[in-house]
């Protein structure tokens, strides 16, 4: 097993290649072929691929199944101690509208859909699931994975980060008209009953989109082909791992005094005595104001000789949001800094151009960043609920660019999907 392509640091994916001849970060994040170019990496994979099937490394089933996959984790990089329990199936792609099943809640970047949509063309297997959210009726999904998880998982395994995994096969029974039937006909029941928000994976969702449409147009009137899915793994809402926040780093602009005399009316302040009290506290839960709130309302600061926490004020920065927009958008934290940033003169094209904020996942690196002079101000915020995503997607928009980061995530190499029966 590798983390996801996107979060493998060099020296891991160093250590990950030495580690084991046959790690999956060979073939998620593969090498060029020796002597070629870059782009050689994807051939590389699919040769890799190949080698590993012939060999008998990698075995496929002979029953239809979904994989039921359990993370269980101790307090670590911000989490508290924790479970979460998702489901590998084929997915039905769908292209996105106001009446799909399959919504998307984060904008995407054109560079990383051109790689994954290079390396899945030439293995035409879908080596990392696209992770979705499943809003369920309260408890449904969860009796069903009690009692399909009762008995010993097959596989267990601990990752470098100190995540236990277990992973439960459930074959699947079918009535004599093809419909699942049993328990795990019941969890896909449920599992699909209704909208899905696409929680991690936009790049991967939208690559197989592209590659379906070009298979689509080579196809010999083949019905329902294997390429019309792409592998998934889908959480109810319940058993999904927390959000936790991209804190931001405001290179240059106002700082100290000025900075809070800039936001104005827009928040109280309470000051900390020093960055590691301030660290502290933001390490505390924090409880949402209401019960459908998208955001606590509550964020760091460090800047200056200033450490404080701010409370933003409703009243006072409702006039500058969107009207329009969702209570569920409006809510959201990373939203209301935005506007804050713009007081500090960071506006949204300022944001989309880059190099005014710079975003950072663990707090204290954050805070370093500001301590050593890389930035002006850490913001520091408070991971959102994780029903703010399916919420935000039900209203057809989208979160701001690093608005969510799932944690701990499901490892490559637990499942692979290649793109055939």
């Amino acid at each position: 097993m590798c983390p996801p392509y996107d979060i493998i640091p060099v020296l891991l994916g160093v250590a990950l290649r030495e580690r084991d001849a046959h790690n999956a970060v060979r073939v998620e994040l593969p090498d060029p072929e020796p002597g070629g170019e870059p782009a050689t990496r994807y051939r590389a994979a699919a040769r890799t691929l190949a080698e590993w099937r012939t060999a008998g490394i990698l075995v496929k089933d002979r029953q239809p199944a979904v994989y039921i996959h359990q993370m269980t984790w101790v307090t670590a990089r911000g989490r508290t101690a924790g479970r979460a329990r998702g489901v590998f199936v084929r997915l039905k792609l769908e292209q996105f509208g106001p009446d799909s099943g399959v919504r998307a809640h984060e904008r995407t970047m054109t560079g990383p859909k051109e790689d994954r949509y290079q390396l899945l063309r030439a293995t035409g297997v879908n080596l990392s699931p696209v992770i979705l959210l499943r809003d369920a009726a309260p408890g449904a999904v969860t009796t069903l994975l009690d009692g399909l998880t009762a008995g010993a998982p097959d596989v267990v395994a601990t990752t470098d980060d100190g995540v236990s995994h277990q992973l439960w096969v459930c074959p699947a029974t079918t009535d004599a008209d093809g419909v699942v039937t049993g328990d795990v006909g019941g969890l896909l029941a449920e599992l699909g009953g209704g909208p899905l928000t696409i929680a991690d994976g936009h790049h991967r969702y939208e690559t197989t989109l592209r590659y379906q449409a070009e298979r689509g147009r080579n196809r010999a009137c083949e019905s329902d082909p294997a390429w019309d899915y792409a592998m998934a793994l889908l959480y109810d809402v319940s058993e999904a791992p927390p959000v936790l926040p991209t804190h931001r780093v405001l290179v240059s602009g106002p700082s100290g005094a000025a900075l809070i005399e800039a936001l104005g009316d827009l928040v109280d302040v309470e000051p900390v005595a020093h960055p590691a009290a301030l660290l502290a506290i933001m390490a505390r839960p924090e409880p949402l104001p209401a019960a459908d709130a998208t955001g606590t309302g509550r964020i760091g600061l460090l800047s200056g000789d200033v450490a404080a926490i701010l409370r933003v004020r409703t009243a006072a920065i409702a006039p500058l949001q969107d009207a329009a927009s969702s209570s569920a958008s409006r809510g959201l934290d990373v939203n209301r800094l935005a506007l804050m940033l713009e007081r500090l003169g960071v506006d949204a094209d300022a944001l989309a151009a880059g190099g005014r904020v710079v975003y950072v996942k663990d707090a204290t690196e954050a805070v370093a960043q500001t301590t050593r002079g890389d930035g002006v101000a850490t913001f520091l915020l408070d991971g959102p609920p994780v029903t703010a995503v399916t919420r935000v997607a039900a209203a057809t928009e989208v979160m701001p660019q690093k608005s969510t980061f799932f944690d701990p995530k499901a490892p490559t190499g637990l499942v692979f999907g290649p793109l055939e029966w």
